[in-house]
């Protein structure tokens, strides 16, 4: 891998390939010792040492075919790795801006890695002004990762931190979001901020007013409710009792009496007390139904 990144080129300094060549064969230590032997302190201890060494070396796109700000973000996040790991995590911002001086010096990569490491110990906080001065410089703006690090921004610092002025204004960059992610955006922000706002039920100030006013005692009130639930009782009970046919009851258990206890068929003196009975439903079946009958016999 050193042949391959580290080749000289004509004209290029021998001074230069040594210095990519020790920080490319210290990177691969440092990943080797972060991710196979769980080493963290050793791995940090390793990123350290590369990182002074790219430290004093200006950075060239094609100066040995060899990109030291790439190599300086690739140690300065196995260091951030290794300082997680470590639960150094508070000092993870410092650290990184002891090799970039600047926020907005960092690298898209970086920035995105120390976002999503403060959102997850809940601590965006701690990376609000850093964030907010690497999307300002005019420089970053035309960077690859440039729209992942407004979108981490806005997401995970300015909205949980209640910052929704400043996240209006960022969702409608458009050098961060296109159209439609714009519109997206600001929807979420409006969203949010409604969230946040505290909601009191409508009425509730008036309704306690007026129950002070008329009644602060509450064993008062709590007669009032036993008084309010026993007249609806009452009240359910007497419906049902309007709704039942007492009336027709009482006629069929008379007859049942008469026909079954007081009337034996078969004597002579029944029958006509039996005739006049069946005349009687006679006349009550044509009062009901013979209207119906004679309508069918018209038609």
């Amino acid at each position: 891998m050193i042949r391959r990144l580290g080749s000289v080129q004509a004209g290029s300094s021998p001074v230069l390939y040594q210095g990519s060549a020790q920080a490319l064969c210290l990177l691969d230590t440092a990943t080797e010792l972060l991710m196979v032997r769980r080493d963290f302190r050793a791995a940090l201890e390793t990123c350290e040492r590369g990182l002074e060494s790219v430290a004093g070396f200006p950075e060239q796109e094609d100066l040995c075919s060899f990109r030291y700000g790439e190599v300086k973000a690739a140690l300065c996040i196995i260091g951030i790795q290794a300082l997680a790991e470590l639960n150094k995590w508070r000092v993870v911002l410092e650290w990184v801006l002891q090799y970039y001086g600047a926020p907005e010096k960092m690298s898209a990569k970086i920035m995105q890695m120390c976002i999503l490491l403060y959102t997850k110990v809940e601590e965006s906080s701690i990376i609000l002004e850093s964030g907010g001065d690497w999307l300002k410089s005019p420089a970053n703006q035309s960077l690859p990762g440039f729209g992942t690090v407004a979108e981490l921004y806005l997401l995970h610092v300015l909205i949980p931190l209640g910052r929704f002025t400043e996240a209006e204004s960022l969702a409608g960059n458009s050098a961060a979001f296109s159209e439609e992610q714009r519109h997206l955006a600001l929807e979420i922000v409006e969203c949010k901020r409604e969230e946040s706002r505290p909601k009191s039920p409508p009425g509730s100030s008036q309704g306690e007013d007026s129950t002070n006013s008329t009644d602060p005692n509450p064993v008062t009130q709590r007669f009032q409710v036993m008084v309010r639930l026993l007249h609806r009782s009452v009240l359910v009970v007497r419906k049902g009792l309007y709704s039942f046919p007492f009336q027709k009851v009482a006629l069929v258990a008379v007859l049942l009496y008469l026909l079954l206890l007081r009337t034996d068929p078969t004597l002579p003196s029944a029958f006509p007390w039996i005739s006049s009975l069946l005349q009687m439903f006679r006349q009550m079946w044509d009062a009901m139904f013979a209207p119906y009958y004679r309508a069918n016999i018209s038609h």
